[in-house]
């Protein structure tokens, strides 16, 4: 039989909060992670604002030793590393000794790893300087050095490994750890994702013209998913961590458990029939999010919340169209839905896991989290389901129990979630 899994543990690094106290605080007062950045307007960005987590030096050593930060420029893996050791301290777990931690693992994604760190190499190249790399250049810029960092300082001895979905990859490496538990290879996995900033990661998407140029005065007012205003996504940076672990050994170890993952389901588009490297197949959106809930053993109906995907682009309303095909339902019948990214801008890679981390907190606490900058409801969207489906405050209830987290990244793929509130057992 497969075995059921939990979540025991969760850590965070967001723009608007690092740390799951200042994390949860922050997403309940619709507060705001995005900032101007001088250097973009510097390098001529049309876009000068972004989202990037406040870490002092100080806090890093609290995570990384002086000799690991050594020629170390690796944001991605810095913010794995911060999340990643939380989620593992707040399951009540310690770091291996002698021996590895045989029956835990990790999956953790990112889009690309080390890049301040491979624009140093090429200088250094460049001039000639071969010797000049460091030790740590290979480490820092392979696409699994996340996993690999965050595998090695807590001492994990079953799967370690990197996925790399585009903006699907953390909502997936929680369904590929899922996986694994379920099929019983291993009692525990760290699930989760992270993304770097600054310019070297966000000019494509500023020569793209995907990310907004209206908001460099009022930075706090630039993402604005769902909105008639938008004008498209603002970047930001960080990771999100998740403990899961079989409900058979979190209730032998009498572990606080966040909730339950009951299924979900990944897929791709092809980039055929509408689908192309940067927009979604609308039919296999669709797919993913029934076939989510098929696997997830529930009904359409069951839905209470949904975590979406939503970037402020102009394809907000063409996701609220799919999630109304795929669940039959629409108007005052719609679930509430919001989106994390009107606080703390697309995270990229990260942004799966971040705003998973944001829908657990909500599901164990009683409360859904309010769109901000969302007044100005899309015409689109409007016509499809109630305005109070799409909360612009703080609600606390009890009555949410089902929540659907999806993403949809670059290159027509596609992965959605289903977690439901665990009930003491």
């Amino acid at each position: 039989m497969n075995k059921r899994v939990v979540i025991t543990g969760l850590g965070v690094a967001a723009p608007n909060g690092v740390g799951l106290v200042n994390f949860e605080n922050a997403i309940k007062a619709g507060k705001s992670g995005i900032q101007y950045f001088e250097e973009l307007k510097d390098m001529n960005f049309s876009c000068c604002i972004g989202g990037i987590p406040e870490v002092s030096e100080d806090l890093k050593l609290k995570y990384l030793s002086p000799l690991q930060l050594r020629n170390f420029t690796s944001s991605g893996i810095l913010y794995a590393c911060m999340a990643g050791i939380d989620a593992w301290h707040d399951a009540g777990l310690s770091f291996a000794e002698e021996e590895p931690h045989w029956d835990s693992g990790c999956v953790f994604g990112t889009g690309i790893s080390g890049v301040e760190k491979m624009r140093e190499a090429t200088y250094k190249l460049d001039s000639g300087k071969v010797k000049r790399l460091g030790s740590t250049s290979v480490a820092q810029t392979m696409s699994s050095g996340v996993s690999a960092y965050l595998g090695g300082i807590i001492g994990l001895g079953n799967q370690v490994t990197t996925n790399s979905s585009a903006c699907a990859t953390g909502t997936e490496a929680i369904l590929l750890a899922f996986e694994r538990i379920q099929a019983g290879k291993a009692k525990r996995m760290i699930a989760g994702s992270s993304g770097e900033h600054g310019p070297y990661i966000w000019g494509g998407f500023d020569a793209m013209r995907v990310i907004t140029y209206k908001h460099n005065e009022t930075p706090t007012e630039g993402s604005r998913p769902m909105s008639a205003t938008a004008s498209g996504f603002v970047p930001g940076s960080g990771a999100g961590a998740l403990i899961l672990e079989s409900l058979e050994s979190a209730l032998e170890r009498k572990a606080p458990i966040y909730a339950e993952i009951l299924g979900g389901a990944v897929n791709s588009g092809g980039q055929r029939a509408g689908g192309t490297m940067t927009a979604p197949n609308s039919t296999a959106v669709q797919r993913c999010i029934k076939a989510a809930i098929k696997n997830a053993g529930i009904q359409a109906d069951d839905i209470d919340l949904i975590n979406g995907h939503l970037t402020a682009t102009i394809k907000d309303p063409v996701e609220i169209q799919n999630w109304a095909t795929a669940l039959g339902r629409k108007g005052e019948n719609f679930p509430y839905i919001h989106s994390l990214k009107s606080m703390i801008g697309h995270c990229l890679s990260a942004a799966g896991s971040i705003e998973s981390v944001a829908a657990i907190l909500g599901l164990k606490h009683d409360f859904i989290f309010p769109n901000t900058n969302c007044d100005d409801l899309h015409p689109e969207i409007s016509s499809l389901i109630a305005s109070d489906k799409i909360p612009t405050q703080l609600i606390n209830t009890k009555k949410i129990d089902i929540v659907a987290k999806a993403s949809f990244g670059f290159g027509d793929v596609n992965a959605c979630l289903i977690f439901k509130k665990m009930n003491n057992e």
